[in-house]
């Protein structure tokens, strides 16, 4: 291979990498070394505002091959075929931890999946959990900042972790699975990923049911103990999807999803729109509908994995949201923390850019220019730029009303206000049947690492932590005290 001539950011040849201009020898620089400027400038701005949750994370690319069509049930034109074949991208992460936190925190990971459709990118953002914390978007900025840092000491603070929980039970099954040996992932390759919100397919006949997709791990679901993790290397996570992938090992997963009619929506005993719930699959069982597997490796870390934009909002025809009142405040939020990270043309970066054309009426912003998956796209062109107009006949985009989502059903006797879930104030039984699930060792792991962490709250805490125990079962509750004696 020929050598390449060292450039400028702008293509300018440079003479001399290892020496600035200087007055002599010993001599102050000069104001004419402008290749000097431009390496500091660029170094100084090198890094972009890192996710506030899900800093640390890795990616790779794949795709997701169809094993069952799902034509019935929707349009969206990645789901027709059997053998159909979508790339994607998948990128896995920790969530309350910064990039320099370990890859083997107790803490759910993130699991999203962008779909390169033939209709625009549709994103899977999911948990490796099938439930979350909160079902109400309004409390997401107070349960982060109390599973962060302590704002004064900078320490990890279980004593806020705790207070937060004692005061919304409502995440008593979520803190379960987090405390039990699901707890610490093994590796990325060796979890689930559960979308957990509830969605809607909707075909061509304008009929929908609502659905949640589950992505089982094809090597297994492997874990680690707190002992196992603290010795563990901080990077083990990422190092293990890299090298295997690299050593053709690729991971996969077999891609399921759960469906409910309206109808059946209407009079379940669970809202089905509570991320705090699951669906029972002896209700609502698994349906496999396709196979996802990750087979290559970004070549920049920072230009692909650390500049990728997920979002549940980046939707496609035949997909649509639901009234899941977390899901509602995510479609907002995940893309104006993109656009306060990245950048308001964050989309047209590679990793984040459509496979197909994108044709819209968006212009100007930092870092705008033409869409890098097909060069010649009319986004950032002399074209129009304003809707309607007079160039429709050649060739400016105009709206498609075939691929209009059917009508949201709603309440009939619906009002404005602010409404709780307070038709559903269940939060134990669910966690109380994951508990009466496991067994006795599981048990003790479990209540071992929860009253490890609810030892450091306050007496008021503890108590209306335990009186939740209690609920979902009294045997939950009576273990913790056991430990927290025992720890004393």
């Amino acid at each position: 291979m020929s050598k390449q001539t060292l450039t400028t950011a702008t293509g300018s040849p440079v003479a001399d990498d290892d020496n600035s201009i200087s007055v002599g020898e010993r001599g102050s620089l000069t104001f004419d070394n402008h290749y000097t400027f431009e390496k500091l400038a660029h170094f100084n701005r090198e890094r972009i505002p890192e996710r506030v949750v899900h800093a640390r994370g890795t990616g790779a690319y794949g795709k997701f091959t169809v094993s069952r069509s799902l034509t019935d049930y929707t349009i969206a034109s990645f789901l027709q075929e059997v053998g159909q074949s979508t790339e994607v991208f998948v990128r896995f992460s920790t969530v309350g931890g910064g990039q320099d936190s370990s890859d083997y925190a107790r803490d759910p990971r993130g699991f999203a999946i962008k779909f390169y459709t033939d209709q625009g990118n549709y994103d899977m953002v999911g948990n490796n959990t099938p439930v979350f914390f909160l079902r109400d978007a309004i409390k997401f900025p107070d349960f982060i900042h109390s599973q962060k840092k302590n704002p004064r000491t900078n320490l990890p603070d279980p004593a806020a972790m705790f207070e937060f929980w004692a005061n919304h039970p409502q995440s008593l099954h979520q803190m379960t699975i987090l405390m039990s040996d699901r707890g610490i992932p093994a590796s990325y390759r060796h979890m689930h990923g559960f979308s957990s919100h509830t969605f809607s397919f909707w075909n061509s006949k304008g009929e929908r049911v609502w659905f949640k997709w589950h992505f089982k791990s094809n090597q297994g679901i492997q874990t680690l103990t707190n002992e196992e993790a603290a010795v563990t290397s901080p990077i083990g996570a990422q190092q293990d999807l890299v090298e295997a992938i690299d050593a053709g090992d690729y991971p996969s997963w077999t891609a399921k999803v759960q469906m409910m009619t309206e109808a059946e929506a209407k009079t379940y005993a669970i809202n089905p729109f509570d991320l705090t719930k699951v669906w029972p699959h002896a209700d609502f069982p698994l349906i496999e509908v396709g196979q996802l597997e990750l087979n290559r490796n970004v070549e920049n870390y920072f230009a692909e994995t650390e500049q990728a934009c997920f979002a549940p909002s980046n939707l496609v025809p035949g997909i649509g949201a639901s009234p899941d009142k977390m899901l509602q405040g995510r479609l907002l939020a995940y893309q104006d923390a993109h656009r306060y990270r990245v950048g308001v043309n964050a989309n047209q970066l590679p990793v984040n850019a459509a496979k197909c054309p994108v044709n819209h009426y968006q212009r100007d912003g930092a870092m705008a220019g033409m869409c890098p998956a097909h060069g010649t796209a009319a986004v950032q062109t002399s074209r129009v730029n304003y809707y309607p107009n007079d160039q429709i006949n050649d060739g400016a985009p105009v709206p498609d009303p075939a691929v209009a989502e059917p009508p949201m059903p709603v309440l009939e006797s619906a009002w404005v206000a602010r409404h709780g879930l307070a038709d559903d104030e269940d939060h134990y039984t669910q966690a109380g049947d994951l508990f009466r699930l496991m067994n006795d060792s599981q048990k003790d792991q479990l209540t071992t690492t929860i009253a490890g962490g609810l030892i450091h709250a306050s007496e008021s805490a503890q108590q209306r932590m335990l009186a939740q125990f209690a609920k979902a079962d009294p045997d939950y509750a009576a273990r913790i005290v056991s430990a927290m004696e025992s720890m004393r």
